[in-house]
């Protein structure tokens, strides 16, 4: 269908973690609040509240150096069971809205709304509606953005915060994007960033001007994505698929960092079994199987080393996950005290392609008993099922923008 005639909704939940954390504390509304850990701890922050975003508190920044810049900060552990069930509550909310939709976290989603004005109306009058049942259902804030396309679908949602609408009518979305930095284009990082303004290019307009050919020249396939990106498309990776068919992930992973450095060598192999689980339940969650899995180690000094193994056969079980990322660490630590451990899985094929060559055996039956332990993780929690190596790794699960058992992502069975 031709742009001009999509109409595209980018939701986006204000401040989600801090948001779901003031319905279970009210106290907690219009204070400066840090989500995902104490202030003396090595963790980094997964949420801050708009009372603490004015003092330069943002998500990914060490723990001690938000209590630094807001030493009146609250802070709070992450909650993801509660995270993962108002996950559940927006998308119920949004496919009322459309059935084409897709959630590309745990706070954010896409709402094809095309040909929806006769039953709906037209895009202001549908997004007040939103806005309402999103509120009334969940009880907390949105953002929504309204584009021909994704991209500017996304770009008007952050336009938009908090609590707003911003719709970019068919035909103007140049003239929208053109007095923009070249960093509002999704995609575009401080690396890129710099990349681009070390050939004069500071604003969209700047980047929309050149010519696509050299833009290739320069940047290889990414320059012709940001050539579509500067015109309103939506290009480059996952944006040139539609909504609700993305291909999945690329690889999956795990880390835990902690409180304090060990060189305990049973805590160090108990983490990397929880570590192991975490990644197999994505892994099952998709019905993707892993064929590279990799060790990751960093120690006190801040030295970081990655290992990877290659198995004969793909696979999603816990304790053959487990047994490959063990023999890795045994090979390669040396005693030395450790600050966090990681564990990544990549190089997917899709499980039906499994069954399809080897048939119904073991590894399929032991896949079906670790997904029956993966419906009673999503009912009583994360910690309800583990490998009896892994229960002694007790660690608070990480608060994540895109965890396993999040609504909207799972592959049909």
């Amino acid at each position: 269908m031709p742009a001009a005639h999509r109409t595209i909704f980018h939701v986006d939940m204000d401040a989600f973690f801090v948001s779901v954390e003031e319905v279970f504390d009210p106290s907690l509304k219009g204070k400066p609040v840090v989500v995902g850990g104490r202030p003396n701890e090595r963790g980094v922050v997964s949420a801050a509240s708009y009372a603490a975003r004015k003092f330069g508190v943002h998500s990914a920044m060490p723990l001690r150096t938000a209590a630094k810049l807001c030493p009146q900060a609250i802070f709070v552990d992450g909650h993801p069971d509660r995270y993962r069930e108002y996950s559940a509550k927006v998308y119920e909310v949004l496919n009322h809205f459309s059935p084409k939709l897709e959630m590309v976290s745990i706070d954010e989603a896409y709402v094809d709304m095309t040909g929806t004005e006769r039953l709906l109306g037209p895009p202001m009058g549908a997004a007040h509606a939103l806005h309402v049942a999103m509120k009334t259902a969940t009880q907390l804030n949105c953002s929504i953005g309204i584009g021909t396309s994704r991209l500017v679908a996304k770009i008007c949602s952050d336009q938009a915060k908090p609590n707003g609408v911003l719709w970019i009518m068919p035909g103007r979305e140049a003239e929208f994007l053109a007095p923009l930095d070249v960093r509002k284009i999704p995609g575009v990082g401080k690396v890129m960033e710099k990349r681009l303004q070390d050939q004069g290019i500071h604003k969209v307009s700047d980047l929309a001007s050149r010519d696509p050919g050299w833009l290739e020249q320069n940047f290889g396939a990414l320059g012709i994505a940001l050539s579509g990106k500067a015109h309103g498309l939506d290009a480059g990776a996952w944006f040139d698929g539609d909504i609700g068919e993305a291909d999945g992930p690329r690889s999956i992973s795990h880390e835990h960092t902690f409180s304090r450095d060990t060189a305990d060598a049973q805590q160090l192999e108990s983490t990397l079994a929880r570590l192991s689980e975490m990644v197999c339940r994505r892994l099952r969650e998709q019905k993707l199987h892993a064929r590279t899995l990799q060790l990751k180690l960093r120690d006190s000094g801040f030295h970081t080393i990655t290992r990877a193994h290659t198995l004969n056969e793909p696979t999603a079980i816990d304790s053959v996950v487990f047994a490959t990322i063990r023999a890795l660490f045994r090979a390669n630590w040396k005693g030395e005290a450790i600050r966090l451990l990681g564990v990544h899985a990549a190089h997917f094929e899709d499980e039906s392609e499994q069954i399809g060559l080897v048939g119904q055996g073991p590894h399929d039956k032991w896949n079906q008993a670790l997904s029956a332990a993966d419906r009673l993780r999503e009912k009583y929690g994360e910690n309800a099922v583990s490998l009896a190596t892994g229960m002694k790794a007790r660690f608070r699960e990480r608060t994540h923008e895109n965890p396993a058992g999040l609504p909207g992502k799972k592959k049909p069975s």
